[in-house]
């Protein structure tokens, strides 16, 4: 073994007798200039550099997703969409996207990608390094929902492009400022991590068609991949990501030639998100010492507040009390025992009076969550069924990171009843196509026992199978996947047991829906055969007895013994409203009294118009009429029309009732769930004006108003609240 070169060794060895032993024989050299001879250790060390990020990614291209020729492909067409939604989104500019695949040689399969937008374009100057400069981005520090955030994806497709084919990517970009469109080749240094560019210039774009193009991007590339059809493919990545982006209008050219387009079916664009402080819940030890090293802040509660979300004036105080720190010392000055006596006290640790310091949730406007309707809009203008129900649940916090899961199931039409449900994942409006059974949004639905809500499952454990497609979305500020080509997510408990919750909850809805069909059909085939006898029998018994026809309604009415309820919701092309018919028949022998009640979109902006029956509001989207007596026999019908809506955007109306007598056609109210929409409308009145820890605002601002301007507070929902909207599509 060789080691450094040492006299007291060399001694030891001569006088051994090993007189012929020197540093040359045991594995030493002398260094130039006759100094000390240079061993392994300084040999090793000067071997020793520092290795470029994009240098290890082009070795280590399977990490970003390029691992399979297929795959590759994908990859490459998920990071240029992905860039065009968020840039189209953060303009505030509906997005029209067009993706075009070419073969250009079959043989040694090299495949030309070309995506073109409409969004803001990005400037001559930018282009570079947007495209050539890996973790080069706008979005790592934010603390808000969005598709991308370390800035490796697109230049990763540029680097595949160069290593595969060895050719660069053209991208042409215009903004709307300027005449011409910049078109340039861009290649990567990969030593470097910079851009190399070539065939730079100006040109005018135009369209197929001959029209000008005011703003938009245009990417050019070859690579080595391979197009292929299937559950995994281009076609299904497109496909979900129409499902979760209904305002996208997108265009797909496969090999083939063959178009597939996908419209947009709504004009309005996600929610405008906002980037957010960073919570204490979610803090680490050296994060926490990195940022009271950089402060600036005079005072320990100025930091406190202005660095953090869900710290109010009241509980920066406490913290410092807590952590035994002068609330009057410069945060740059803590000693590290002060740092980390402050970071127990933020994760409750440290108390006060024995109580942990409360601190306010954080603001949930950096999350962009699709919504009830649009879910539904997006399901139905992909897959062809009968029944669809989807739901939002309330933001969540998970180690100071807030986030919300959306689901949504659809059930019948053309889906094959014999195999498994398909599984839609998305993260942050993102479609997850691999690694399905190490995700955390697959275990959550594995996790359910689907048999109790009418659909096959063997042994109650796996995925159920049925004539069904289930989504689940998670929208978070901090996504953990499994690995940097964001195929599946990481384990979470507390995100686990969300997914499930909303899953159970849209179980229910499907089982409710199975038996109200399944009571529909019964009742139907038993009307459809009394309607068919009973007269044929009182008209052959009144020819035989030469008497007159008898009144049957009464009979017919004793025998079915039910009241049935009809509902209709349809979109009327000259009001440009959705019109609603509600239509209760009472078949029993005796009179009845119900309330009826009906859901409404309110929430997005629906107004109820032309009810002519009057009624009063329950609570939000829900509406109540009182019917105090149906005789038999008789039938009462309620009429309605929904304003402010798009087509398609409401195509089924849920009816409750109360009442004894079961009304077969709709639900029993569960009184449980108006109360928790009521709770909710009462937070969001005190939201402005009470924090969660009963200081008023105008008390926090007062105290403050030295200091900084405070945090506006987010009260959350009460504990499992959510919306539910199903019906037949």
């Amino acid at each position: 073994m060789c080691q450094e070169f040492d006299p007291y060794l060399l001694r030891t060895v001569v006088v051994a007798g090993n007189l012929s032993a020197g540093p040359k024989s045991l594995g030493l050299r002398r260094t130039r200039g006759g100094g000390p001879p240079m061993g392994i250790a300084q040999k090793l060390a000067s071997n020793q550099k520092q290795v470029a990020i994009s240098e290890f990614f082009e070795k280590n291209k399977h990490f970003l997703g390029f691992d399979s020729l297929a795959r590759s492909l994908i990859t490459a067409v998920k990071e240029s969409v992905d860039n065009s939604l968020d840039a189209c989104e953060e303009a505030r500019m509906l997005p029209t996207l067009r993706i075009q695949i070419s073969k250009i040689d079959a043989n040694k399969d090299i495949i030309e990608m070309k995506t073109t937008d409409n969004g803001p374009g990005i400037p001559q100057k930018s282009v570079e390094k947007v495209f050539g400069q890996l973790l080069f981005g706008s979005r790592f520090h934010a603390i808000r929902q969005s598709r991308g955030q370390q800035g490796i994806g697109i230049t990763g497709v540029v680097m595949y492009s160069q290593l595969t084919t060895g050719r660069p990517t053209h991208v042409r970009s215009k903004i709307a400022t300027e005449p011409t469109a910049s078109v340039v080749d861009i290649g990567l240094d990969t030593r470097r991590n910079k851009a190399t560019k070539s065939n730079s210039g100006r040109e005018i774009w135009q369209t197929e068609s001959g029209e000008f193009v005011e703003h938009g991007l245009e990417i050019t590339c070859r690579m080595k991949a391979k197009y292929q059809k299937g559950r995994q493919s281009v076609w299904q990545y497109l496909r979900m990501t129409s499902i979760v982006n209904p305002h996208a209008d997108i265009t797909f050219i496969d090999p083939e030639g063959e178009v597939h387009h996908w419209p947009r079916v709504t004009e309005r664009l996600p929610g405008k998100v906002e980037s957010i402080k960073p919570h204490p819940h979610g803090i680490h030890l050296g994060q926490l010492q990195r940022m009271c090293n950089e402060s600036q802040d005079s005072r320990m509660t100025v930091f406190l507040r202005g660095s953090f979300s869900g710290v109010s004036s009241r509980s920066a105080k406490e913290l410092c009390e807590a952590s035994e720190i002068d609330i009057k010392v410069k945060p740059k000055s803590l000693k590290p025992d002060h740092v980390r006596a402050l970071l127990e006290s933020m994760q409750g640790e440290r108390t006060i009076a024995g109580k942990p310091v409360k601190l306010l949730n954080p603001p949930t406007n950096c999350l962009s969550p699709i919504e009830e309707m649009l879910i539904k809009k997006g399901l139905s203008k992909t897959i062809d069924s009968r029944y669809i129900v989807t739901m939002t649940r309330a933001p969540s916090v998970s180690n100071g990171n807030p986030y919300q899961v959306e689901v949504g199931l659809i059930f019948g039409g053309s889906m094959a009843a014999d195999k498994h449900v398909e599984v839609l994942r998305f993260a942050n409006r993102v479609p997850l196509m691999y690694q399905q059974g190490g995700c955390l949004l697959t275990k959550a639905i594995e996790a359910i026992n689907w048999r109790q809500y009418g659909l096959e499952q063997a042994g109650g454990k796996g995925l159920p199978k049925g004539p069904a497609a289930i989504l689940v979305h998670l929208a978070s500020t901090n996504v953990q996947f499994t690995s940097e080509a964001k195929e599946a997510l990481a384990e979470n408990g507390e995100v686990m047991e969300e997914a499930r919750k909303a899953i159970m909850e849209m179980g229910r809805g499907l089982k409710k829906h199975l038996q109200k069909k399944k009571k529909m059909a019964k009742t139907q085939e038993k009307f459809e055969l009394i309607n068919d006898i009973l007269p044929a029998i009182a008209e052959k018994s009144a020819q035989i007895l030469e008497r007159p026809i008898p009144e049957l309604s009464g009979s017919i009415t004793k025998i079915m013994s039910a009241v049935i309820s009809e509902t209709q919701t349809t979109w009327n092309k000259e009001t440009k409203m959705t019109d609603v018919e509600i239509v209760l028949f009472n078949y029993t022998s005796r009179a009845r009294s119900y309330t009826i009640l009906c859901t409404w979109p309110e929430k997005f902006g629906a107004s109820l118009v032309n009810n002519e029956m009057g009624g009063r509001k329950e609570a939000t989207g829900v509406w109540a009429w009182k019917l105090a007596t149906l005789d038999p026999g008789e039938r009462v019908t309620l009429n309605y029309s929904l304003d402010g809506l798009e087509k398609g955007d409401w195509t089924e109306t849920d009816v409750f009732y109360r009442g004894s007598q079961e009304v077969i056609g709709a639900t029993k109210m569960d009184e449980k769930f108006l109360e928790e929409i009521r709770q909710q409308e009462k937070a969001l009145k005190e939201a402005g004006i009470v924090s969660n820890e009963g200081e008023t605002l105008q008390e926090d601002v007062a105290e403050d108003a030295a200091e900084i301007p405070m945090d506006k507070p987010t009260v959350e929902a009460p504990e499992g609240q959510q919306t539910l909207f199903g019906g037949e599509n």
